[in-house]
């Protein structure tokens, strides 16, 4: 059986443990592989391998940040097909969601590689008797992402690329549902030339995830999924000093005008209500339309 391990400091890593959780095929429903759920203390220690390789890739100049995610975006072109292989035999969607959800992260990518001059400072003299003011946009440190197992490369490339291009280095804690398209992420990530340790990926239970909340070490979280869990890291993690983003579940309603085009209509609520396995974000989750 396959074994879907972490990825810490530039390398494939089996954990320790013996705690498993099976990886089905939902085509099939067959288990395609297994992935390992990590130690309290090996979270501890992907936390301090990225707050290591965090001291060097901050002060990296944001060209040289800039290129390294050009060199990503090339290869995720180049390994598009085997990253939407991957989506479909764990999450289920078909190959022409996959590739959407490819075509999506890729947008994120792509902005992230403007950082240069997304990131200029501001400079304005005498704003006072005497008195200039500039500011500045400097990283933060450790980044932990949390994502969920419904795009699993969409939504960590709208965290990940962005933080790396600012100097911070990045955590990612993927669902094990669907953990393996993380891990090619962050292979592609080094060959892409990124250095060892800034980004991970750790496979843990909800309880060791704990730590990426509440460590000192991690400056800043986002999460996407559920409301609730939402809540509570939007809480906790704040509680703890860091600055958090957390995204909870939508409910979005269509409503059909009389004089609308009942094709494309039908077409649209179709594809949110089972596009992506049913599992969109941006899904329908209602309807109405008025009585003739």
């Amino acid at each position: 059986m396959t074994i879907t391990g972490n990825f810490i400091g530039g390398q494939t890593v089996t954990s320790s443990s013996n705690e498993t959780m099976p990886v089905f095929d939902p085509a099939t429903g067959k288990v395609v592989r297994e992935v390992t759920l990590s130690t309290a203390e090996e979270v501890s220690d992907a936390i301090q391998v990225a707050r290591d390789a965090f001291e060097s890739w901050s002060r990296t100049t944001p060209l040289r940040r800039a290129r390294v995610l050009f060199n990503f975006k090339m290869l995720l072109e180049q390994h598009a097909e085997e990253l939407a292989g991957i989506i479909v035999s764990e999450h289920g969607k078909v190959w022409s969601d996959a590739l959407g959800e490819l075509t999506r992260g890729l947008e994120v990518v792509e902005f992230a590689c403007g950082i240069p001059h997304l990131i200029k400072g501001e400079y304005s003299s005498d704003v006072g008797t005497g008195v200039d003011s500039y500011s500045l946009m400097q990283p933060l440190g450790v980044v932990a992402g949390i994502t969920p197992f419904n795009f699993p490369a969409m939504v960590p490339m709208w965290m990940f690329p962005l933080a790396l291009a600012c100097g911070n280095s990045f955590i990612l804690k993927p669902p094990a549902l669907a953990p393996t398209a993380a891990v090619r992420l962050a292979e592609l990530l080094k060959e892409a030339g990124l250095p060892d340790g800034v980004f991970n990926v750790i496979h843990c239970s909800n309880e060791d995830a704990e730590q990426l909340y509440t460590d000192p070490r991690i400056a800043a979280v986002s999460f996407v999924g559920s409301s609730g869990v939402a809540e509570y890291i939007y809480k906790t993690a704040s509680a703890h000093g860091k600055r958090v983003q957390a995204f909870g579940a939508a409910k979005n309603h269509a409503i059909v005008m009389p004089d609308a085009d009942l094709d494309a209509t039908v077409n649209a609520i179709m594809g949110g209500a089972f596009g992506s396995a049913g599992r969109t974000l941006h899904g329908a989750a209602g309807g109405g339309c008025r009585r003739r």
